[in-house]
């Protein structure tokens, strides 16, 4: 009996390591290793990051009605003249426009704290920006960072977007004009963070965004740690409130975070447009890293697009999914040339309406007067250790200006109302253990 037991225990553990070795790959969807960069997630401390500045303590007051902005402004600037430290919002409620951290400064938001966004656009000035993979004219977010290397955000406070103003406002635009553009309506994203290296946010709540939640341009390092990103689709929905933006950033991790928005959670972006490949403002992304996150309702889970023109390396593990409309989306605008490569979704459970999206996107479609249509790729895409239920598993549609090639689907379960699969819609599918409803499918 003794050697009966001490041979279940080596064949569980044998099972549990063999399990632990796959889930805890430690190589991107191309091969090369990742980096030790990304294991590093001890968190910042607040006695860490230098001088401490207390809003209070430069004219803020504890008021949700009174716009804070100046007082908190001069705190920031304070700390910067100071040579750096971190700009502590207090226990309480305050009200404040648009805020631009220095170099050297950081934010941290104390437990039952709230950083609460106005609701007037004119606290949000026009500035040069980036929306939607344009180089524009806009306003400025409720938290602003520009070439601050070591940027980070903590704390266990909230930032509020107070965004119901603007997404009925959205709403009555669209009901005006149903073709109406996402810029048409004036909208503050609640962080913009621009031209910044080893950028770090960890444990705040940020919830109600007039616009995009958390926007990177032209970022690397940035590692997002255990956030609760939130906005609601009921009963107003937040319209366009996407919880993280990756735009032409490279090395980028999300861990451990919870996004439940009314958009895509996570839309990896890089630029839109029949030329958007030759300008020098736009670029790719690589080397994102997604883990241990779980998903609420979202447009869908991980997408790539639709302004985006190179993404690689992309890879979502360990995630769980509960009200997703889709979990993996691939964006196809016909008017942009895109490269989507050696992306990855792995060890994933839980319900949305579709596994798979690759559709063409014709929102906004503007050729700009090319006469040909640029022809864009996925390739070496990845589905792997699945437990879905959806509607719909392979919600997949040919077409004449893009090229889907070496694709693998491996352990997939899925249960769905529309099971169909057409496998000869991608050149080079490699199917291993994939049922659907119970049933194998070669």
């Amino acid at each position: 009996m003794k050697n009966i037991l001490t041979l279940i225990i080596c064949v569980l553990g044998f099972s549990q390591n063999a399990f632990s070795q796959e889930t805890k790959n430690d190589s991107f969807p191309d091969g090369t290793k990742i980096p030790n960069w990304f294991l590093e997630t001890a968190k910042v401390e607040l006695k860490d990051l230098g001088k401490k500045f207390i809003i209070t303590d430069f004219g803020a007051s504890n008021d949700s009605l009174a716009v804070q902005t100046k007082a908190i402004q001069n705190t920031i600037d304070e700390a910067a003249k100071q040579g750096g430290g971190v700009v502590i919002i207090p226990k309480g409620v305050f009200l404040s426009g648009a805020l631009f951290f220095k170099p050297k400064t950081h934010l941290y938001i104390s437990e039952q704290a709230v950083l609460k966004g106005s609701d007037n656009i004119a606290d949000y000035p026009i500035m040069p920006s980036r929306m939607e993979g344009q180089n524009l004219d806009y306003f400025s977010a409720l938290v602003n960072a520009n070439g601050v290397d070591g940027f980070t955000i903590s704390g266990k406070g909230t930032i509020n977007g107070n965004g119901l103003k603007y997404w009925e406002a959205f709403w009555q635009r669209r009901k005006e004009n149903p073709k109406c553009t996402n810029l048409e309506v004036s909208r503050p994203r609640m962080v913009f963070i621009r031209n910044c290296n080893n950028v770090q946010f960890q444990d705040v709540k940020l919830i109600n965004s007039g616009f995009w939640t958390n926007h990177f341009y032209n970022c690397n390092n940035v590692k997002m740690l255990d956030l609760y990103i939130y906005s609601p689709d009921s009963p107003v929905k937040a319209p366009s409130t996407d919880a993280i933006d990756i735009d032409v950033c490279s090395n980028f991790l999300i861990k451990g975070c919870y996004l439940s928005v009314n958009d895509d959670a996570i839309a990896i972006k890089g630029g839109k447009g029949p030329w958007a490949d030759k300008d020098p403002n736009n670029g790719g992304n690589s080397n994102i890293l997604i883990e241990n996150c779980e998903f609420g309702f979202c447009h869908s889970a991980l997408t790539l697009g639709s302004e985006s023109i190179h993404d690689k390396n992309v890879l979502m593990r360990n995630c769980k999914v509960k009200g997703a409309r889709r979990l993996l989306w691939l964006k196809m605008r016909p008017d942009t040339p895109q490269n989507y490569e050696f992306v990855t979704v792995e060890n994933i459970e839980g319900q949305a309406y579709s596994a798979i999206d690759i559709n063409p996107w014709k929102q906004f479609f503007d050729l700009k007067g090319r006469t040909d249509l640029p022809i864009s790729t996925c390739k070496n895409i990845t589905l792997k250790n699945i437990n879905l239920k959806c509607e719909v598993f392979f919600d997949v549609v040919s077409s004449a200006n893009y090229q889907l090639s070496n694709f693998t689907f491996q352990n997939l379960n899925i249960e769905a109302i529309n099971g169909s699969f057409n496998k000869s819609l991608i050149q080079g599918i490699n199917l291993k253990n994939v049922k659907v409803n119970t049933v194998l499918i070669e």
